[in-house]
């Protein structure tokens, strides 16, 4: 009994050794670091976007009618599209006074009079298929919405390109390691840390850095194709390897 305690000490002394040998304190030994990117230009699958509605009357009954009026034809749009009701969302309401700033008579002042309330709904659409983008704002023209903004181009497989570019990036920092070593006649080893940049700021090659682009209703009526362009997808990763 004695004796199979001893062994099991010992085995327990071995693993503690051997865990201590291999742990490798980065400060005093050499290192490399690199950084690798890499980048993947997607076609975007789905597309988003605002639509607002505002109307104005001096009864304030009347002007809410007539926003309910075209709010009700852009859902009764979304439902002839197929859009799912989960993709449809009103998001933003105001209610406001209106005043004009009118000249007095024989006089240099000016006053404000009250002209009526504005009334406005602003309905957030998402479109998962993009073929119908073009035909949808065309009708959405017809029905007579005040403005079209926010419109963003997405991917429904962007977490899939987005691990696709990370490992990229990380064969690409390695690679750089590798050759970099090469040239001064050493190799490297294992890596001891991995860090990735935040780079979410995936957009169209044809959308601004906000990853929007707002359509005046009259270019929307009057042109015949929108070229969404392609998503890029960018990753970022800071490795460090042992160098020997």
């Amino acid at each position: 009994m004695r004796l199979s305690i001893l062994v099991f000490i010992g085995l327990i002394c071995f693993g503690i050794a051997s865990a201590t040998a291999q742990t490798v304190d980065v400060s005093k030994v050499p290192t490399i670091d690199t950084t690798g990117t890499a980048e993947i230009q997607v076609v975007p699958d789905e597309v988003s976007f605002s639509l607002r509605v505002a109307k104005s009357d001096k009864s304030l009954q009347a002007a809410k009618e007539q926003n309910d009026v075209n709010v009700g034809k852009i859902i009764a749009l979304t439902k002839r599209f197929a859009i799912d009701s989960k993709d449809v969302k009103t998001d933003y309401i105001s209610v406001s006074e209106k005043f004009d700033r009118v000249k007095l008579k024989d006089d240099d002042e000016y006053q404000n009079v009250f002209t009526g309330y504005t009334v406005s709904k602003t309905v957030v659409v998402k479109l998962r298929d993009i073929t119908k983008f073009e035909d949808f704002f065309s009708e959405v023209v017809k029905i007579g919405v005040t403005q079209v903004s926010n419109v963003s181009f997405q991917s429904s497989e962007i977490r899939k390109y987005k691990d696709q570019a990370r490992a990229m990036a990380i064969r690409a920092a390695k690679e750089k390691a590798d050759a970099i070593a090469k040239e001064v006649g050493q190799s490297i080893g294992k890596a001891v840390s991995i860090d990735e940049e935040n780079l979410d700021d995936n957009r169209s090659s044809n959308i601004n850095s906000n990853n929007t682009i707002s359509f005046g209703l009259y270019d929307i009526a009057n042109s015949e194709t929108v070229a969404v362009g392609t998503i890029s997808v960018k990753a970022q990763v800071n490795a460090k390897f042992l160098l020997y």
